[in-house]
């Protein structure tokens, strides 16, 4: 039978959870409600005894000192309505699994087949509500209908002895296993047919690809012995749709792009992967000599560098904007525990250190009507917000850099950057850690979570834009609790020497781990009716093709299966042997004993026919804003703090936990209050020896829509210059790319994607000739291509984004610098020259403008100027830096300013220039590869002496007086209270 607990607070202990949804309910929708009351409910679906269930209920479920619980019976009382939220069949339901395990030690047995423990939360809604708008309510806040069900009765439907009918979320399916096999002799029209109505995301001239080589003999012949027909299985067709989709293998940057430029020359780029990104690490590594650090780049899940001669560093930035655009909590919850797999599926594999995440989102104040199937911004931004929380925290691994970026166009689709470090061995039993290869005869062994339908068509979602047909499998829910254990376990394993490789399922599943790692001998035999699910009735390519989340494959030598599976046995996480790898040359899956995919691998990993995108740079014709200079410069700059792109992250931050495994030296929030914006992370990873890793980034979207060059150029320039503001050593340092773009591929759904591809080339090539001026190697990064929206008539397409992610060292954590002022009377600097350059600027963005002069970077000027300022850290003449960025100047003096609970005296005049600047120019031009730093007095000369000849000028001092007083010459500019200013740039996002 099936048992209902209900836990809800006792009379008189405030229901905070309540009470936070009323004033969401109030903030999301405009509804108001009196009050708002929480209950959760358990319901259990085992045979368990009347004692066992009332030790339950006493036990794990509830707390006796704040907590009431009923069995069978409703606890509701005193609502108008009641809303009950619970999930949908098959949808991860973390909190069940977790409270079927607690009822497992407690009764010293485990659960049946089928017995499960679901849970779901009533809402007690009170006030002025009835069933309309409690179903608002519930569609529009509670409840996510993609993932979740919602009943909704009324105080007079209520059933007092009863309650709420008992729904058990059970997945029954019926179906019988079966292999379907698809005619693809066929014309063009019904080829993208089966293409659409499969939600394969295969285009016409890869379709007709798959139809010749279905019609070969050879292939038809190899077919014939295994017991396969001439058609291509289901299984074949969805395994080659994963393997070919834009997601998996990166069809536009490998693609040949006819490049024409504004003066008309053209030229053919064959791979901007291959041209800009792996030329400019190779060029770099060359020049590198035997002081190269790279260890492993773009052949694994991450990227590896040295840290010393005893450890290395893993470093991997992954996108999951798709699924964060359906289910925001979800999608960013899988997100970062993806990306974990990542680290600990590289090489022999790698202990998780730190997280990093950058999100991109829409005003969450936004206030005009959607389109179809969007959710509201704020709902989106507190998803994907609590989704990374759960997914770090909850993984013990500390989340110590990160932002948020603010634009209308991220309303089509936010984006969700999440990052992870880890550290790996620079050996491992006499061989390089970073090294692994399948042998022929290794068992193909998965471990962690078990199979479901979550996450089926992920990988080729996501690379297409949202639409109507948008799959509710596209979607999972990371269960991080099930991978700590499993990722304990296999650090063990890797220790023991248990097997010879590992990657993680992520997008494609198992076709995509075996399938890559079969490369290594050249084929595999995978029986598929083998795998562990989480419920019956999936059919063979939906368990081959399934993202459910928290797995791993490994391949396991046969002397070592045992150990193997004796060590997953005793620290409670499932393995299961699905086959071998082999020599044979073929993707080969059976099902039951019987041949379901039957697949040449030379084929399916280079069978794929290489694009042809034309792309046509023309500058837009943009000019500068003529607008009087503001009289109120004070105020100005006060807006500028408040501005969504500037303003305090503090009540996200807040809910990440940064100090987990004690390494975070420079934390996100620093200064004398805690509450400074950090322009980067230093962390310790081993505490027998003070060196340090730093890790920062750079993100610049805003300047795309002037000249995408220019934007790349920017975002490794902030990226670098928050690196050595905090200390990192510039010639020990490595980027990462991070390209999101709309659709650049000119088709009738894009008739600009000749200029979008145009954008995309000169990234790239900026991003090839920043990264090699300043010597940065690129060691891993991840394009997402399709962000785009398009409902009906409707289109939205985000801006043209890259996050740069820098990771590198510091050599003595103890020489680490913050940002925030430290004494009054240091001497206060900047770094760098101020050009008119407010293009794409918060402070033209402020009065509705867009301007031209895109900030551009001098590398060889700002290299000399880091290397510098290295010198001088490490000498111990600065006291603080701080890099400026968004709103330029006048907002980092603020920043720096309140985060140390000083004033700042500085004359404007002294401020190293180019050309004649009007004042508000000066104080929010956002020129690039600028820093503030502070020097006590006494180290003036000797700072002065490093400085020689280079952009370096002495604009004030810190003062005791809690003020912000920017003069030119004898005119004051600006002169406001510091209070005010931090009270300015902390209000807009307290409350969220």
């Amino acid at each position: 039978m099936a048992w209902r607990i209900v836990v809800g607070l006792l009379d008189g202990v405030k229901d905070a959870r309540g009470e936070r949804v009323r004033r969401e309910i109030r903030e999301h929708l405009g509804i108001e409600v009196d009050s708002v009351r929480t209950l959760d409910v358990y319901t259990v679906d085992a045979a368990l005894s009347d004692a066992e269930i009332e030790a339950a209920a006493a036990g794990p479920f509830s707390d006796p000192v704040i907590q009431e619980f009923v069995i069978n019976r409703p606890l509701a009382r005193d609502f108008d309505v009641l809303v009950e939220v619970g999930f949908r069949p098959g949808v991860t339901d973390n909190i069940g699994r977790t409270a079927r395990e607690a009822i497992q030690y407690l009764t010293g047995r485990p659960f049946a087949a089928g017995e499960a423990v679901y849970t779901s939360v009533q809402y007690l809604l009170k006030g002025k509500v009835d069933k309309p708008i409690a179903e608002r309510i519930a569609s529009g806040f509670l409840g996510n209908g993609l993932i979740q069900r919602w009943d909704i009765l009324t105080a007079a439907e209520f059933d007092p002895e009863n309650g709420v009918p008992v729904t058990l979320p059970k997945v029954t399916s019926d179906a019988r296993p079966e292999v379907r096999e698809i005619d693809l002799d066929v014309a063009d029209e019904e080829l993208m047919k089966i293409s659409r109505d499969g939600m394969l995301a295969l285009s016409i001239e890869e379709m007709k690809m798959l139809q010749a080589h279905a019609a070969d003999p050879a292939f038809l012949q190899a077919r014939e012995a295994v017991g396969l027909g001439s058609k291509l299985t289901d299984v074949e067709l969805e395994a080659l749709a994963q393997t070919w989709s834009e997601h998996c293998k990166h069809k536009i940057f490998s693609a040949k792009i006819i490049y024409e430029d504004e003066q008309g020359n053209r030229e053919t780029i064959n791979s901007l992967f291959k041209t800009y990104i792996v030329g400019a690490t190779r060029d770099i590594r060359a020049r590198l000599g035997d002081k190269d650090f790279c260890l492993s780049v773009f052949k694994d899940n991450a990227g590896v560098i040295e840290f010393n001669d005893d450890w290395s560093l893993v470093f991997k930035v992954e996108t999951h904007n798709s699924p964060s655009a359906l289910d925001p909590y979800g999608g960013a919850l899988t997100g970062i525990v993806g990306v974990n797999r990542d680290g600990m599926g590289t090489g022999m594999g790698a202990r998780l250190i730190f997280n990093t995440d950058v999100f991109c989102f829409a005003s969450p104040f936004l206030n005009k009507p959607l389109p179809p199937r969007l959710l509201h911004p704020r709902r989106i931004f507190e998803g994907v917000v609590e989704g990374v929380e759960h997914g770090g925290n909850k993984s013990g691994i500390p989340t110590v850099n990160g932002s948020i970026v603010f634009d209308e166009r991220f309303a089509g689709k936010p984006l969700v950057y999440c990052g992870t470090a880890s550290i790996m061995p620079r050996t491992l039993n006499g061989k390089p850690c970073h090294e692994k290869k399948v042998r022929v005869g290794d068992h193909i062994v998965m471990t962690g979570g078990r199979i479901g339908k979550d996450g089926i068509h992920g990988a080729t979602f996501s690379s297409e834009e949202l639409h109507e047909g948008s799959p509710v499998t596209a979607v999972q829910i990371g269960d991080p609790i099930t991978q700590k254990k499993m990722f304990d376990f296999l650090i063990i394993a890797r220790d023991r020497g248990l097997y010879h490789s590992i990657t993680d399922n992520g997008a494609g599943g198992l076709s995509s781990s075996v399938g890559e790692m079969g490369e290594d001998t050249g084929g595999f035999e995978m029986h598929l009716d083998r795998a562990p699910l989480k419920y019956p009735g999936l059919q063979p390519w939906e368990i081959l093709i399934s993202e459910a989340q928290e797995r791993m494959t490994l391949a396991v030598p046969p002397d070592k299966l045992d150990a193997f599976f004796q060590l997953a046995n005793e620290m409670d996480v499932e393995a299961t042997d699905f086959g071998v790898f082999t020599d044979s040359g073929y993707f080969h899956c059976l099902y039951e004993g019987k041949t379901v995919s039957y697949l040449p691998m030379k084929f399916l990993h280079e069978g794929v026919p290489q694009m042809v995108i034309p792309a046509k740079w023309t500058p837009k014709a943009l000019s500068e804003p003529d607008f009087d200079l503001p009289d109120d410069l004070g105020g100005e700059l006060k807006a500028l703090l408040g501005r969504l792109n500037i303003c305090s992250k503090e009540s996200v931050v807040r809910r990440y936990d940064h100090e987990v495994q004690a390494g975070t030296v420079i934390k996100p929030l620093v200064g004398v209050a805690n509450d400074g914006p950090s322009d980067a992370a230093v962390y310790r990873p081993l505490f027998d020896s003070f060196e340090g890793v730093v890790v920062s980034h750079g993100i610049c979207p805003s300047y795309s829509d002037i000249d995408t060059y220019h934007m790349m150029a920017c975002a490794i320039d902030e990226g670098l210059r928050n690196f050595v503001a905090v200390g990192g050593n510039i010639e020990h340092v490595a980027g990462l790319d991070n390209f999101c773009w709309c659709d650049p591929v000119k088709s009738e759904k894009t008739p600009d994607g000749e200029y979008k591809a145009a954008q995309l080339v000169r990234a790239n090539k900026a991003l090839y000739d920043c990264c090699v001026a300043f010597g940065v190697p690129l060691i891993s990064g991840k394009d997402s291509m399709k962000n785009d929206y398009q409902i009906g008539d409707t289109k939205i397409s985000i801006p043209p984004t890259v996050l740069f992610s820098v990771i590198g060292k510091i050599g003595d954590v103890r020489r680490a610098v913050s940002m925030d002022v430290k004494r009054p009377g240091d001497l206060v600097y900047l770094l760098g020259i101020t050009r008119d350059e407010c293009g794409g600027s918060e402070y033209y963005r402020q009065h509705g403008e867009l301007g031209s002069n895109v900030p551009k970077v001098a590398a060889a000027c700002a290299l000399d100027l880091y290397r510098t300022l290295n010198a001088a850290q490490r000498d111990g003449l600065v006291r603080s830096c701080h890099d400026l960025s968004d709103g330029g100047l006048g907002v980092a003096l603020a920043e720096k300013a309140f985060a140390g609970g000083y004033g700042i005296r500085a004359d404007l005049d002294r401020v190293l220039v180019d050309g004649d600047l009007r004042a508000d120019k000066l104080l929010f031009s956002e020129s690039q590869s600028r820093l503030l730093v502070t020097v006590r007095p006494e180290n003036r000369a000797a700072f002065d002496a490093l400085f020689t000849g280079r952009d370096a000028a002495c604009i004030g001092e810190v003062t005791e007086e809690p003020r912000l007083l920017l003069s030119r010459g004898s005119k004051t500019l600006v002169d406001v209270d510091i209070h005010s200013l931090k009270e300015a740039w902390q209000a807009p996002l307290r409350e969220l």
